[in-house]
């Protein structure tokens, strides 16, 4: 599993560790920005799926010659690739570890972060497990690389204790110089322990050895370079003899400063007092998990107990390390914190109101801060936005029962009114034929060829506005706004006509029409044939009938199913298609181009959820999973400790790359997939009299138990399958409980609630 990764972040950091050693890591300032380079110029770009690797990747090394018998290895893996005798790698919550023996030596690597600063804190531990001494040369290695084509160069600094890289981040324009002047140019690595030897100089380092065996370790000692000019890098040298069963500890301090006094400050709460790292942890705890699951598949309880909650707290707390996070990223985000405890997503969405526009559009990405501006993708106009409002302060409403929220004012106007707006300009915003406008994308931002000229319509837009006017009216009519309510049916069912008229294509629907009046996601359609998104909203919108919902799930089955999930898209395309955009240019398989899209399948899985079809749903949300099986895990390539955005898919077409994770953990399938695990899979949604409890177990599991945190109380269920047991019964400490549902919950209180289930909900 050589990709294999994990992730740590605090509010100004983000820091990828790879399994084999490779890291990437940005920080804050207050834009994204590096402080270990590639050896090269870097373009500026955002997080790459399945990141390839190579040579001189950023990483953190430690180098072990062995004086004795003049062996060399490297600890994690990389740069020397010896086959150690044992290797574990450990993704903890708040640190990763490896653990390696080689030849009698046994290294304990780790990292973890501080609560707050962007720094890394890296601890390790050399012990000899061998009968005899062993002298050894240790040389921890961090990559600084390629930081500057105006200014770079780096030198060990006695004062500071470590060496010191400077450069000037590149500019052109005057005006950019007050920024620069407050950029973070300064990189460093600190050590707690003296060594006996350094070199700044990546080249000298090197050699003609190249990182796998570089020239400067066959000396005694290093050179002690500076680089002047040069690509820097930092590596110490500690020469130690160890008798049988010693070991020795060094503790290292990597990031990046501003100047030499935020580096004393950083030796001196981080690394000299560990007090600094200890309270990391702890602030991951603040949006832990608001439930606890126990049950017949103890991966997946693990999973959800511990890993999902903590993806989406990540999500939420540091908006995926940008200031202009997608518009209906940071509402899907922040819908999935109102599931955490003690987190409340209110503020985030009265953000995203205050830059709602006059005419009731939302912007295509929100300004996190003063001098942000809206960036990449953000600067292409895009449809969907309006519709998650609804969707995600719905959701918002029933989790915290604050329905006082929808009477506060956000720039003169309620939250009710705004939400209202969003939805009437969304409605003004539609062709003849009453569909939805897809400007140049919609929740899929690469089909940006389809609407580009003015006149192409998304399918799956226009199938969602019926989604969120059919929750916004049950919002209204429980806010008791009846004719709000009565407009949006009312709107809904004349857009879900619309849609069957314009749309169904007999056994699925359409994903969209061009602005040629093409209609393309349709069965005489080569590429491209079927898209899962316009039937999971369709199924959740109900605007398709019956033998319409028999129909399309048939066929979303038989066409988009894989071992591994459900696809977005099949056939996959092969080639441009200039009508519906670039994401046709995209690898077949990878990304919105056919992949298992993990975003769109929770999508389908809350739907199948919706309309009953339990097991189905709770099949596709455990492929989501890796494992348990250790086939699934290889072919994956990913620990089961976060949600990918997609596993490959075209599983037909390239089966054996079909299931390859992406690695990247940023995505809102892990707000959606704590929802319904809480909400769906355990039936304990909130209502506004209190919790409902309609759990939708699969069939074969006979028993589990859950622990939920929930306004201020706490639930403990217990769930059993009873062959005597016709409809679903709660029992509120034993006695049965009306309408399966707990009212006027006290803060504090305890709950003790047992759910007798029939035999099979099939």
């Amino acid at each position: 599993m050589p990709r294999a990764s994990t992730f740590l972040w605090n509010k100004t950091m983000l820091l990828q560790v790879n399994c084999r050693g490779y890291t990437t890591a940005r920080h804050m300032q207050p834009e994204p920005g590096q402080y270990s380079y590639a050896p090269i110029l870097e373009a500026k770009t955002f997080m790459q799926p399945e990141q390839g690797h190579y040579a001189h990747h950023p990483g953190r090394f430690v180098y072990i010659k062995d004086e004795q018998r003049d062996e060399l290895f490297s600890v994690p893996y990389e740069p020397v690739r010896a086959i150690p005798d044992k290797f574990t790698f450990s993704a903890g919550p708040g640190d990763a570890q490896w653990e390696i023996s080689h030849k009698g030596i046994g290294l304990n690597w780790q990292v973890t972060l501080p609560p707050e600063e962007a720094a890394e804190l890296w601890q390790l531990t050399v012990s000899n497990d061998s009968p005899e001494a062993r002298q050894l040369s240790i040389y921890p290695c961090f990559t600084i690389g390629y930081m500057s084509w105006m200014y770079q160069a780096a030198e060990y600094s006695a004062n500071a204790g470590g060496i010191i890289a400077r450069c000037t981040s590149p500019y052109q324009k005057l005006e950019d110089y007050a920024a620069i002047k407050q950029a973070k140019d300064l990189t460093y690595l600190l050590h707690d322990t003296e060594p006996d030897a350094f070199e700044c100089d990546r080249e000298r380092f090197e050699g003609e050895g190249g990182p796998h065996n570089p020239d400067a370790l066959n000396a005694e000692l290093l050179a002690g370079s500076a680089a002047h000019y040069r690509v820097p890098v930092a590596a110490l040298q500690y020469r130690v003899t160890l008798a049988p069963g010693e070991s020795i500890r060094y503790k290292f301090l990597f990031g990046p400063a501003q100047n030499e006094q935020d580096i004393a400050s950083a030796r001196r709460q981080l690394l000299q007092d560990e007090a600094g790292f200890s309270g990391y942890r702890q602030t991951l705890e603040i949006g832990h998990a608001s439930i606890s699951c126990a049950s017949p598949d103890p991966m997946l309880d693990h999973f959800c107990n511990h890993w999902l909650p903590r993806q989406v707290y990540y999500h939420s707390d540091i908006n995926r390390l940008t200031t202009d996070p997608q518009t209906r990223n940071f509402l899907q985000d922040h819908m999935g914190a109102a599931y955490l405890k003690r987190c409340d997503p209110a503020e985030a969405f009265r953000l995203a109101l205050s830059q709602q526009a006059d005419d009731g559009t939302l912007p295509d990405g929100i300004l996190l801060q003063e001098g942000a501006e809206l960036k990449y993708i953000n600067q292409v106009p895009h449809s969907d936005h309006a519709i998650w409002l609804p969707v995600c302060l719905e959701a918002y409403l029933a989790e915290s029962g604050n329905w006082a929220f929808l009477r506060e004012t956000v720039n003169g106007s309620t939250v009710f009114a705004r939400v209202l707006q969003a939805l009437n300009a969304l409605l003004a915003h539609r062709d003849h034929r009453g569909l939805c406008f897809i400007d140049q994308g919609d929740w899929c931002d690469p089909m940006n060829m389809v609407g580009h000229k003015g006149s192409g319509v998304s399918g799956w837009l226009s199938i969602a506005a019926i989604h969120a006017l059919r929750l916004w009216s049950r919002v209204a009519r429980q806010a008791g706004e009846a004719n709000a309510a009565a407009d949006c049916e009312q709107s809904a069912q004349a857009l879900s006509d619309n849609v069957n008229a314009h749309l169904w294509d007999g056994n699925w629907y359409a994903r969209g029409i061009t602005d040629d009046d093409v209609k393309f996601g349709i069965s005489k359609d080569t590429e491209g044939r079927i898209y899962l998104n316009p039937q999971s909203w369709a199924l959740l919108a109900g605007c398709a009938d019956d033998s319409q919902r028999q129909r399309l799930i048939a066929e979303v089955e038989s066409q988009l199913g894989t071992p591994y999930g459900i696809a977005m898209l099949a056939p996959a395309y092969t080639g441009m298609r200039e009508d519906v955009g670039r994401l046709t240019q995209k690898f077949p398989g990878t990304a919105e181009n056919g992949s298992i899209y993990n975003h769109a399948a929770m999508f389908y899985i809350h739907a199948l959820y919706a309309i009953g079809e339990s097991d189905r749903a709770f099949h596709w949300l455990r492929k989501m999973l890796p494992g348990p099986g250790e086939d699934d895990l290889l072919a994956r390539g990913q620990l089961p400790t976060f949600v990918p955005n997609y596993y490959r898919g075209a599983w037909q077409q390239y089966p054996d790359s079909a299931g390859t994770s992406s690695q990247l953990f940023n995505t809102g399938s892990a707000a959606w997939f704590y929802r319904c695990l809480i909400e769906q899979l355990y039936g304990l949604r909130g209502c506004p009299e209190g919790l409902t409890l309609d759990p939708q177990l699969p069939s074969e599991w006979q028993t589990a138990s859950a622990v939920r945190h929930f306004r201020g109380a706490t639930f403990a269920v217990s769930y059993r399958r009873d062959p005597g047991t016709k409809a679903t019964t709660a029992l509120l400490n034993g006695a049965p409980l009306p309408d399966n549902t707990v009212r006027d919950i006290e803060t504090g209180a305890h709950y003790t609630i047992e759910l007798l289930l029939p035999a099979s909900r099939k």
